[in-house]
């Protein structure tokens, strides 16, 4: 194996530096470094915790630039995407899980119907589970990575974050900014290195987060099964937007050139797909065809330079370019883009593809490129259907002004998040659950749920009544049976009544 990595700048071809490989002989030997410093880093307690996580957020606010500049040099994204998008999100989780764990992870007391417990107290506590393996993807180096490491911590957990070997540099980055914040050393470890690295790491870690395609999480998912370590998924997405004939058309159209361009296309939860009610479709597609005509592309040089930045993963390039010209074979109208961009960059034109039906990859396989096919429907009823036939569920909007229309609509789509009136900034409400359905993954980020599930759970049983003397069932007699099922109808018959 390779002993250092090359990350590429994917907007001019240029090597930004080499990076230390973790090799997957390093990663037992990384793990029990975490494992030896989680208890005194769970010993802190939250308040302790999050003094450090504090002054994390403080050292990213201070050093926004610098971080921006990292993530849009390894990923190639235009700097809005890379600020507005990774960076808030970075300082916003800082501050919100050290302030929600102590509530969201209290003890809590349970109260029981049961009357051959009564008496008793009962108590559920949450432990964390020791260390957590956190395996990213190379779109959002920051969120996607790091952003599940912080909740993690917060419960007192040790973490091992493996970046996808393409965008690195954020992750070490951010390492270096905890350290300063007064992180004791091995409770936050970046293993740089390739997917094999990822699949030691899940050998020893005694939980994983991981974010990326369906294909490598059902992987993930199989390997962890061999040593039986419970995983979260956030997996691939093939988000529908459905426009309805009442909606605010400009809304609309906005909405979806943006959540289908924003981060070149390389979101899990972009807009991948768009059915719109005929009476519009003509009116919409003309409005999404003159924004997309205006975006401009190329490498990002500072702020305000591009709208739409580069490919950041090479194979990706392939896959868009595919889907694009399936579609135009099978009919379907190319009225903006459709083809690669000058180089020595990898950029894909900003894509408009109207009149695409469920004959088209692009409109079943996710493209996670800067693309957008449109899809005339007769009503809503054909839009969900069409928005449900697909094997992912992540993320949904609908856009129409009657909004009781529009959150019973919301409840048929087959997805974990739907928006109405808009897209995607669910995700940015960390008090949400955020996870998918069907073959877009297991589990959630963010909520309570999103916390708990980097902890064990322990249910505790106090026995208090003081009794003048024990009662005891053994030996059994007929006696006791009889009076035992006597007293299960008495009470469970009266409770019917």
């Amino acid at each position: 194996m390779a002993e250092t990595i090359a990350v590429e700048n994917p907007a001019t071809g240029a090597t930004i530096r080499e990076v230390p490989v973790t090799s997957p002989e390093d990663v037992a030997a990384v793990v029990e470094r975490a494992r030896a410093a989680q208890p005194a880093w769970e010993a802190l307690g939250y308040a302790g915790r999050g003094r450090i996580l504090k002054r994390a957020q403080q050292w990213l606010v201070e050093h926004a630039d610098e971080i921006a500049d990292t993530i849009v040099a390894e990923t190639g994204k235009a700097r809005e995407d890379a600020m507005l998008v990774e960076v808030a999100y970075g300082a916003n989780a800082l501050g919100f899980w050290p302030r929600k764990a102590p509530k969201w992870l209290a003890d809590e007391r349970v109260r029981t119907t049961n009357p051959f417990v009564l008496g008793r107290s009962m108590v559920v506590r949450y432990r964390p589970v020791g260390v957590v393996g956190v395996i990213g993807p190379w779109n959002y180096p920051l969120v996607n990575s790091v952003g599940d490491a912080i909740p993690a911590l917060a419960a007192g957990n040790a973490v091992v974050v493996k970046p996808s070997e393409v965008t690195p540099l954020t992750s070490l980055l951010f390492q270096r900014g905890l350290h300063e914040a007064g992180l004791p050393e091995g409770v936050f470890q970046v293993a740089v290195g390739t997917g094999e690295t990822g699949a030691v790491l899940i050998d020893h870690v005694d939980m994983v987060m991981f974010t990326g395609s369906t294909r490598t999480g059902r992987k993930v998912m199989e390997r962890a099964a061999q040593t039986l370590t419970p995983v979260s998924l956030e997996l691939g997405g093939k988000d529908p937007m459905i426009v309805l004939a009442d909606a605010d058309l400009e809304r609309a159209a906005n909405a979806a050139v943006y959540y289908s361009m924003q981060n070149g296309g390389q979101t899990c939860i972009s807009i991948e797909r768009v059915y719109v009610e005929a009476p519009v479709y003509d009116d919409f597609v003309a409005k999404v065809t003159e924004k997309a005509k205006a975006l401009r592309q190329g490498p990002p040089d500072g702020a305000g330079s591009v709208d739409v930045g580069a490919m950041t993963f090479p194979p990706q390039m392939e896959i868009v370019e595919q889907h694009v010209q399936q579609a135009r074979d099978a009919g379907a109208r190319v009225l903006v883009g459709g083809h690669r961009g000058p180089g020595p960059g990898r950029f894909f034109e900003p894509t408009i593809i109207a009149d695409a039906d469920h004959s088209m990859t692009a409109m079943r396989e996710e493209t996670f490129g800067p693309t957008l096919p449109i899809m005339r429907v007769k009503d809503a009823d054909e839009a969900i259907r069409q928005a449900n036939d697909s094997p992912y569920g992540l993320g949904a909007a609908v856009f129409t002004k009657d909004l009781a229309k529009g959150q019973r609509l919301a409840r048929r789509v087959e997805a974990g998040a739907v928006c109405i009136n808009d897209a995607a900034v669910n995700y940015l409400a960390l008090e949400l659950p955020m996870g998918g359905w069907k073959a877009s993954g297991l589990g959630v980020r963010h909520g309570p749920a999103g916390l708990k599930k980097y902890t064990r759970q322990q249910a505790i049983m106090t026995y208090r009544l003081p009794l003048r003397r024990e009662v005891h069932f053994f030996p059994y007699n007929a006696r006791v049976t009889n009076l035992i099922s006597r007293g299960v109808k008495l009470f469970y018959g009266s409770r019917r009544r």
